[in-house]
């Protein structure tokens, strides 16, 4: 397959060398390392862009081959590191993104990251005619399409093995407990953790609460000798410090909070999240040596498929009223 760009002639069948950036959250080295060992296998050289789309403006660039890559599928973060660039949301930036790519002799970009990272993928690829292959990674599993996004299995349990600590001590003290996880605008990882954590409520970005109708649960569990209660809360819904001091305000019951914080977007990926981001790693790599571009790897009923990129930075349905009836069910 060819792509012709102003009587340029890009012979996709033989692509020689490739760009790779990514964010940050728990599997992406993982994923590095699959890209970098795939396009190795079939004689691709690889360029490390660092610091995202910043990185790709600047020129900061360094080779990755198999040793590169070598012992890093265990660690956490990312070894390209990341950063926000807001020169990439204009012209002028994408423009000098091109022309460090052509300068460098890169042939086709693959990015690794969520929401922000693939828009501006695919505003690369549809504007410049780039050929650009997307990779869900975000904690928050809220690409569209995609079942699975690495570091989201990771940061469930690293909130999951949290509130299995607070449990302990929320059972030894009788107290109640209003531990705020990370989530501002998809409620994923509250949800998952309040139904694989046993929790009692789970406040979320797509739901409304009633602040009033809680307290009454909680006053009425207290009075049948209910002693310890976890509220989940999603950052981007409410803070936890708030949402305690109006429980013990209303219930007079003693009410602590605890904010996970970015514990959540680092550690060591679990096993589900290093097999997800080697798969997607290399099937990225197979994508972009196929001639695909402005697509989107994706788990789909555990098989690997692509998807436009525009399909997945469309916001995502999360089953949020199934999850909810089922833990209060549970409760």
């Amino acid at each position: 397959m060819e792509l012709r760009e102003k009587n340029r002639v890009l012979d996709w069948n033989n692509m020689r060398k490739i760009g790779i950036l990514t964010r940050d959250c728990a599997g992406i080295n993982a994923a590095i390392r699959s890209v970098v060992r795939t396009a190795y296998f079939y004689g691709i050289e690889v360029l490390g862009i660092l610091k995202g789309y910043e990185g790709l403006i600047e020129g900061e660039l360094i080779p990755l081959d198999r040793r590169s890559v070598s012992g890093i599928i265990n660690l956490g973060g990312t070894i390209l590191k990341t950063s926000r660039s807001t020169r990439f949301l204009t012209q002028e930036g994408q423009r000098e993104a091109v022309e460090t790519m052509k300068d460098n002799g890169i042939e086709g970009l693959i990015v690794i990251g969520g929401n922000g990272s693939l828009r501006g993928a695919h505003e690369f690829a549809v504007k410049h005619i780039i050929p650009v292959i997307a990779v869900p990674a975000t904690i928050d599993n809220d690409i569209n399409g995609v079942d699975a996004a690495i570091g989201a299995d990771t940061a469930i349990n690293v909130a999951l093995d949290a509130v299995d600590k607070i449990r302990d001590t929320a059972m030894s003290l009788e107290r109640i407990f209003v531990v705020e996880v990370m989530g501002r605008d998809c409620g994923y990882i509250a949800l998952t953790v309040a139904l694989a954590g046993g929790c009692e409520e789970v406040l979320l970005p797509e739901r409304e609460f009633d602040i009033n109708r809680i307290c009454d649960e909680i006053s009425e569990g207290n009075a049948k000798g209910k002693v310890s209660w976890i509220i989940i809360v999603a950052e981007g819904r409410a803070k936890a410090p708030n949402i305690a001091k109006k429980i013990t305000e209303i219930t007079g019951l003693e009410t602590r909070e605890v904010v996970l914080g970015h514990i959540q977007r680092g550690g060591r990926a679990t096993a589900s999240d290093r097999i997800l981001a080697a798969r997607y790693g290399n099937f990225a790599v197979e994508l972009l040596k196929e001639g695909e571009s402005d697509k989107c790897v994706a788990l789909r009923n555990n098989k690997l498929i692509s998807i436009p990129l525009g399909e997945a930075i469309k916001p995502k349905d999360i089953e949020v009223e199934n999850y909810y009836k089922l833990i209060k069910i549970l409760t």
